[in-house]
Formats: structure tokens, C-alpha cells, sequence
């Protein structure tokens, strides 16, 4: 499509609950988008989705969405294990793709996706939506301004009890490897490693230790991991699924100051500089990927540069795959 055109025709592949509140409203949303298509297997589902949503069009077969020829663009909301697929047709067809986080199942299959649209007229992007949210853009004019000074360390603890899915018998997606590319460490903390990735720049290398304590699923419920950017800065993390409690805390050391945040909870941002010291309150939007699908737009419509577009993307898997192949 001509990328001055005003309005972007999107298809989703996979309407499930992410699709429901946190992405699929914000398409018809935003301007210049328009939600035309989704997919889905299971037909009533299907049905249901496109009359609440108001969606015009609907697929039972992928392959059928793919090459609908009004179609622009193409948002993958399925699980990792499918991404690869998915996305390789998409890059065939010379479609638009937007998939959701993480990537892929691991690095290999990223770069291999990656490389399927090097070179096209078709974009390829990420989900990793906190790289355009206000409250996150805010963390970052603080560190860019040099309110901190040179950033020194990064630590990320996040904790918490395991959840009703977790101690129930019935099968969980997010907790099967094949599938979901680990447990809840792969499925949350790629959010923080690539929000790390756009404050700090790149992981220079990662290294890490994770266990499975409670024994309730395949995947690991613990990692402890440390790692250090290109910049010399360092950075370590904690993440827990069995705890007794939930925490979830950010804390940037910087030569001059730091900032403290959290990555999922809608709490205040903290700047604790040496010069001054500011709490800043910017909630999240109704629709969460509200501003990852404007940036998206304006990037296909010559407006903008999104901040996850192309191999970008696949940098958090690199840092998650280094970390659960524990230590050597």
C-alpha cells in the first residue's frame, strides 16, 4: 500500500483475552486504524468477538485472513509458539505485522523471522508497548536530561503468590515451554529486559540461574539473573512465582541520583536526583497498547518511527534465552 495512505486496515490473528480490553478496542481508536478482520478457530467465539467489538469481518482460517486483500496490516495475538508461522506467511503475503510479546519461542526463531522482512516494504513490529507509554517515556526524558547522571546499575525484584491457574490441574498455555517459550518469567519479564533495552541501550550479555521450587508445571518458577549493558552499566533481576506476597519495584542507580518505578503496577514514578527530587503520577490508558498501535501507525503512514519495529524486537529473547541456559 502506499504509505501516505489515511487509514491503516488491520486484521487480528488470535482474538483472545489480550484482544478483549488491552489492544483490540484501541484499533478503531486510534486515528488513521481501522479493525476489519479477526480470526479465530472456534466460530461461535468468533462471532461473538466481532458483534461486541463491532468488527465488519471474520475468519476461521489464518491463511484466509492473510490474503484478504484489503487487509494492510496483521496483529498476531496467539501464543509464542505460533508466531514463527504465522509471521512468515505474513511476510510472504507482504503484509504489515505487528506480533505480540514475547517475539517468538526463542532468539533462533526471531532473527529468522527478522530476516523474512529484511528488506520488504512490509513492516514487521513487536508488542512490547511499554517502549511508548507516557509514564515510561517520562523515566526516560529524566534519564536523557542527565537528571540521574550515567546510569551505574539496574535492578528489577518482582514477586508474587502463584495464581488460581497456576494451582489448578487444568492446562495452562503460559506455564508449557513448547508453547509459551518457558513459564511466567518468559511471558512477564520480556516487558521489563526490553523497556531496559530502550532507557539503557543494548545487553552486552546475560547470565543466569532458574528453578522450578514448587514443582506445579513443566516451566521454571524462579530466576535469579545479572547481566551488563554495552554503556559498562550493570543490571540484576529476581523474579518469583511462589511468593507470599507481590512486589514489583525498579530501582535505577545513576551517578547523580535514581529513579524508582514499577513495570506492571500503576504506581508513581520517583526521581530522587541530587539536585532536586520529583513523584510523578501518569496512569495507564484504558487500552494499555494504546500508543504502541498510534506509533504503529504513523511509522506505516510516514509520520513517526515506532520504537520495537524489525529485529528490535528479538533483543529481549537473546537476554531471556542467555539467562534460563544458566550458567557456563
Amino acid at each position: 500500500m502506499d504509505p501516505l495512505d489515511t487509514e491503516i486496515n488491520w486484521g487480528i490473528i488470535g482474538c483472545g483475552d489480550v484482544t478483549e480490553v488491552k489492544s483490540g478496542p484501541a484499533f478503531n481508536k486510534v486515528a488513521g486504524s481501522r479493525l476489519l478482520a479477526v480470526m479465530r478457530r472456534d466460530r461461535e467465539k468468533l462471532l461473538d468477538y466481532a458483534e461486541r467489538h463491532g468488527v465488519p469481518r471474520t475468519h476461521v482460517s489464518a491463511d484466509d485472513l492473510i490474503h484478504d486483500p484489503e487487509i494492510d496490516a496483521i496483529y498476531v495475538a496467539t501464543p509464542p509458539g505460533s508466531h514463527r508461522e504465522y509471521a512468515l506467511k505474513i511476510a510472504s503475503a507482504n503484509k504489515h505485522c505487528c506480533l505480540e510479546k514475547p517475539m517468538a519461542l526463542n532468539f533462533a526463531e526471531c532473527e529468522e523471522i527478522a530476516a523474512a522482512f529484511a528488506g520488504k516494504e512490509a513492516q514487521l513490529f513487536v508488542a512490547y508497548y511499554r517502549r511508548s507509554l507516557p509514564r515510561f517515556n517520562q523515566v526516560k526524558a529524566w534519564i536523557d536530561s542527565g537528571e540521574i547522571g550515567a546510569i551505574r546499575h539496574i535492578n528489577w525484584s518482582y514477586f508474587r503468590p502463584p495464581s488460581a491457574a497456576d494451582l489448578s490441574p487444568e492446562y495452562d498455555w503460559r506455564t508449557d515451554p513448547a508453547v509459551s517459550g518457558g513459564g511466567h518469567f518468559v511471558d512477564l519479564a520480556c516487558h521489563g529486559l526490553d523497556l531496559f533495552i530502550h532507557l539503557a541501550g543494548d545487553i552486552r550479555d546475560a547470565r543466569g540461574i532458574a528453578v522450578n521450587q514448587q514443582a506445579l508445571y513443566d516451566a521454571e518458577d524462579a530466576v535469579s539473573a545479572c547481566w551488563v549493558f554495552d554503556s559498562g552499566a550493570t543490571g540484576a533481576g529476581f523474579w518469583n512465582f511462589g511468593a507470599s506476597e507481590y512486589g514489583d519495584e525498579v530501582v535505577i542507580y545513576g551517578s547523580r541520583g535514581c529513579i524508582r518505578f514499577s513495570v506492571f503496577a500503576d504506581r508513581p514514578l520517583v526521581l530522587e536526583g541530587s539536585d532536586r527530587s520529583e513523584t510523578v503520577e501518569i496512569p495507564h490508558p484504558e487500552n494499555i497498547q494504546y500508543f504502541h498501535i498510534e506509533n504503529m501507525v504513523k511509522h506505516l503512514t510516514g509520520n513517526g518511527q515506532h520504537p520495537v519495529s524489525g529485529a528490535e524486537g528479538g533483543k529481549a529473547s537473546r537476554i531471556m534465552d542467555q539467562i534460563l541456559a544458566g550458567p557456563g
